[in-house]
Formats: C-alpha cells, structure tokens, sequence
C-alpha cells in the first residue's frame, strides 16, 4: 500500500493576493531571476554582472539592483578606492531565495523548447 502525499491549500485573501503580487512583480522578473541566481554563487562587481547577464543595459541592471536592494535582497558595499569599487551580494533573505529561484531557472531551461513549440502551434492555429 503506498501513501500519498497531500498538500494542503491555504485560503488566500484579498490582501495576501496583492501582497504575494508585489513581491512576485519583484522576483519574478526575468533580470532579477537572473541576478538572484548570479549573486547566489559569488558576490559580484557591476561590470561582472553586466558582462555575464547578455542583454541587459547599464540602466537595466542599475534599477534591477537598486530594487533588490530596497527590498532586503541584495547588499551594496562601497570600498573607497580609485576608482571606487562597489560589490553586490545577496543578505540573507536573499540567499534564502536561492533555491526556488534557481529551481525555476532550472525548469526554465529544461521546458524553455517546449514552451517555445506549444507557443508556435497556438500562433499557428490563431492564424487559421
């Protein structure tokens, strides 16, 4: 006999559903996934980041830094040298992020083909 797992469901009000929004707005954005994940390895410089992260622009990253920063996730430290040299790393909170957010890049990447054909027979399909 084997048994089942079960997973309760938590009821969720009005309030917890705008709160869980901003928070997801936050994380779930494609730079920040990619920055938690990033930062979740090493502290990193700016330049670092912006030579790793393909795409992103210089403005992209500073409000996606700046964000994470002004919700707890990510440090700034400033080491006053010339020229300056500022290093980003995740505080606690943030590292306490890591393995969902690196579970969803993973899935990510595993389902991305699949997503992207399921996306091309819709598009096919709405054109008939």
């Amino acid at each position: 006999m084997s048994k089942k797992k079960v997973v309760r469901r938590q009821v969720l009000h009005s309030g917890d559903c705008q709160s869980m929004a901003r928070v997801l707005n936050r994380i779930g954005d494609k730079w920040s996934v990619l920055v938690i994940m990033l930062l979740g390895e090493r502290p990193l410089r700016f330049n670092e980041m912006r030579r790793i992260i393909n795409g992103i622009s210089q403005r992209m990253l500073t409000l996606t830094l700046r964000g994470l920063e002004r919700d707890g996730l990510v440090t700034r430290h400033l080491t006053p040298v010339i020229p300056p040299r500022v290093d980003y790393q995740l505080t606690d909170l943030g590292r306490s992020l890591c393995k969902p957010v690196f579970a969803l890049g993973s899935w990510a990447k595993l389902h991305g083909e699949e997503i992207e054909q399921a996306q091309s027979r819709f598009d096919t399909l709405k054109r008939l």
